[in-house]
């Protein structure tokens, strides 16, 4: 008889709910590790997470709790990363267990600081393991709308093509269209620098440019993160398929991206440090800036919007100034 294969979702985010959401659709039970004591009790009292898409109710006996992430490792053979990327170092340096024989989807959006590496990367190169075990669940898709069961898709990357529609299957239901790509270094890079380019439109917002300018500002965006996940990784991919060229849209402009929200109110005049407090949730482009900003130093991929983001969130030059000069090298 074929085993029954196990997921477990780590991470406690709104990300992370929505998963374990798409997840107990197919399956009767669920793993899912979360650090928060009180967030599990809470879950398990109330049905539902009490920080993050508190409207999804869940059944109890579908899901697996757990706030020690061995057990959750143990539990699975399937396990998928929604730990913010900056928080990441930090949750791996619990491990007692071996990630050995896991297959390991992220589905976070980030670099981890730590390292300067993409998820896939961080694994592959301080784990081991081997990229036909590792995948990458990436969008355009926001939580909020998994939520609300809003007709939605998903893009899962991965080498092993195997893999990568089984994850697909686990994730698919009626509101819930997945597709398949080999390209988990390009899907997975795009789904960091999208998060930037949203910060980028969030701030152009905050300082009052209009629809006409985002269109241009966008346009751009699509343009240079060709260039810059061709200089990394280069292989056949176009560039205006939904997981790159949609997710960059939904993050750019919905009312439901966080790192929007923090460029929009950098660009009003909040500093990083009150922007994030304010926030109370993770921007990955925030880190992501940093990043990727020193990593072009090293690739030269001609990053206009990068290096703005950079220079007003990381060098504390002024959001008015830096966007008149970036809209200066705009076309």
């Amino acid at each position: 008889m074929e085993k029954k294969l196990k997921f477990a979702v780590l991470g406690g985010g709104s990300w992370a709910t929505a998963i374990v959401k798409m997840l107990t659709n197919n399956l009767d039970e669920v793993g899912w590790y979360m650090r928060s004591v009180y967030a599990l009790e809470h879950l398990k009292r109330q049905y539902h997470n009490p920080n993050y898409l508190s409207s999804v109710e869940f059944k109890i006996n579908q899901l697996k709790l757990t706030n020690d992430i061995n057990e959750a490792i143990e539990y699975a053979d399937y396990l998928i990363f929604a730990i913010p990327s900056a928080f990441l170092h930090t949750e791996l340096e619990k491990l007692t267990v071996s990630l050995q024989d896991k297959v390991i989807f992220s589905a976070i959006k980030g670099i981890v600081p730590e390292t300067g590496l993409i998820v896939g990367e961080h694994f592959h190169d301080e784990y081991n393991i081997p990229f036909n075990n590792i995948g990458v669940i990436t969008g355009p898709c926001h939580a909020e709308e998994v939520a609300l069961e809003r007709l939605s898709y998903l893009t899962i990357a991965s080498n092993d093509e195997e893999k990568a529609k089984i994850m697909a299957n686990h994730l698919s239901s009626e509101y819930i269209k997945c597709k398949t790509s080999d390209d988990i270094i390009g899907t997975e890079y795009a789904a960091v620098l999208k998060n930037i380019y949203s910060v980028a439109a969030g701030i152009a917002h905050g300082l009052g440019y209009g629809d006409n300018f985002q269109s241009v500002l966008m346009s751009n965006a699509i343009r240079e993160m060709k260039r810059f996940i061709k200089k990394v990784h280069k292989m056949k991919r176009n560039i205006n398929n939904s997981a790159y060229l949609g997710d960059l849209l939904v993050t750019g402009y919905s009312i439901f991206s966080r790192n929007r929200m923090f460029g929009n109110m950098i660009g009003k005049g909040y500093t990083v440090k009150s922007a994030q407090m304010e926030m109370n949730m993770v921007a990955e482009g925030y880190y992501a800036a940093k990043t990727a900003y020193e990593l072009d130093a090293t690739k030269a991929a001609r990053t206009p919007i990068i290096d703005a983001v950079h220079d007003i969130l990381y060098e504390n030059k002024n959001p008015k100034k830096v966007f008149k000069k970036l809209a200066d090298k705009l076309d």
